[in-house]
């Protein structure tokens, strides 16, 4: 029973992007593990972007630095 976990930030994912994550991952551990989809689980957890850090710092500050 393949588990797959995605995390990304909580910046307007919407719920047709999540709908195509879940059947892509799905799809690649269906094509590339052979494991069967109808026992295979995807959860996608959103982080607030101040929860995330990239490069040794807080992400909101990165992002706004790119803006």
């Amino acid at each position: 029973m393949p588990y797959i976990n995605i995390r990304v930030t909580d910046e307007a994912v919407t719920t047709d992007q999540k709908r195509q994550l879940i059947e892509g991952a799905t799809q690649l551990v269906v094509d590339i593990l052979h494991k069967n989809p109808k026992t295979t689980h995807v959860v996608i957890d959103e982080v607030p972007i101040e929860n995330w850090g990239v490069d040794g710092k807080q992400y909101t500050g990165t992002k706004k630095q790119q803006s």
